[in-house]
């Protein structure tokens, strides 16, 4: 009997050692699956691929976990309806420029480039050290979304015109393409605007519907082709200087998200942020030496007093907004004295080495 108890405690002993000699079943993670929309044509330069990279980064560093399968404009939804999709939950998230949703709030702009305000890395400082991100943040909780910079284009251009802009007065009766506040910039320089999605400006400018289109860049503006229709291109931009592009979630979809999930999200934007700013300063000097050299593009700047004419009104359009409410206000206030600090140090930062480098040897 003794013999048989001490068989019988030495098997449960033993069990018990082999059982702790093997770890307990991992229980799996959860994986969540996105729909990404976006405001391109699918694969377009520096714009869809930037979205497209963006989306895989995300999968590849979270290890599958958090899936994002993206749709491109028109896939799921027209450009111009990506904002209302994410909102509704259609989808998780969207890539877009937020200037496209003035209509929804007159101050989205600000998060993406207004009439005669900051450069691309000044853009960025605003909203990561200058107090932008958290009024992005506000105003975008009104809507249920949640956005962060996803790339920058840099410098743009100016636009595409049919015939040659001597004075303000060659606005006057033009019909052109340009979005955001820049649109107000241009009206009240006697032409009309139309505010169209990229895939859509070719067709416009072939048939006559516009006279005239602001795009992005040589970049993207060569992959359109508008040179084989307008032979003048004007830069730099004014009305619309640069655009930051954004990684727009929405936000009840976000916070489910564990907080690891959230954050690779979070930074996974900020790298696609600097790289595709990076892609785009590379790629449009070698796409305006093409444009120029090989298509015969006449390359020209806007005369003084139209710039003098821009700026002014630019600068009265992004003041107006400050006039809708006490967001609007202090996103406009918290923007203004920003760029204010921006115009003080530029003559001994960027902007007065390339004074500098410009000057002949």
């Amino acid at each position: 009997m003794k013999r048989r108890s001490f068989l019988k405690g030495a098997a449960v002993g033993s069990l018990a050692a082999g059982a702790g000699a093997f770890p307990a079943p991992a229980i799996a993670e959860k994986k969540y699956q996105w729909r990404m929309l976006t405001t391109w044509p699918k694969n377009f330069p520096g714009l869809g691929t930037g979205a497209q990279r963006l989306a895989d980064s995300i999968t590849a560093a979270s290890d599958g976990r958090l899936t994002i399968k993206l749709y491109a404009a028109g896939e799921l939804v027209p450009a111009y309806e990506v904002f209302d999709a994410v909102r509704e939950g259609k989808a998780e998230c969207g890539h877009d420029a937020p200037l496209y949703w003035v209509n929804k709030h007159k101050s989205t702009p600000f998060f993406c480039s207004v009439p005669g305000g900051l450069t691309a890395q000044e853009q960025n400082a605003w909203l990561f050290h200058g107090g932008g991100q958290e009024l992005w943040d506000e105003l975008y909780a009104e809507f249920g979304l949640r956005a962060w910079p996803a790339g920058n284009t840099g410098s743009q251009m100016g636009g595409w015109f049919q015939n040659e802009i001597s004075s303000v007065a060659d606005f006057n009766g033009l019909t052109m393409r340009i979005s955001g506040l820049g649109a107000e910039v241009v009206n009240r320089l006697g032409a009309t605007t139309v505010n169209l999605p990229g895939g859509e400006i070719m067709p416009a400018l072939q048939t006559g519907v516009v006279d005239a289109a602001e795009w992005v860049g040589p970049w993207n503006d060569l992959a359109f082709g508008f040179y084989k229709v307008a032979k003048y291109y004007y830069g730099p931009g004014v009305a619309e200087p640069n655009s930051n592009l954004s990684l727009m979630v929405n936000l009840k979809a976000f916070e489910e998200l564990p907080k690891d999930l959230q954050t690779i999200v979070k930074r996974c934007a900020a790298a696609e942020d600097t790289i595709t700013l990076a892609e785009f300063t590379a790629a449009n000097s070698l796409s305006l030496d093409t444009l120029v050299g090989k298509h015969g593009v006449q390359l020209r700047q806007f005369p003084e007093d139209v710039v003098k004419a821009m700026m002014k009104h630019s600068l009265d359009v992004v003041a107006e907004t400050a006039e809708g409410g006490d967001i609007n206000r202090r996103i406009y206030e918290s923007w203004a004295a920003f760029r204010a600090r921006a115009v003080k140090m530029a003559p001994f930062s960027e902007m007065g080495f390339m004074m500098n480098r410009a000057l002949p040897a």
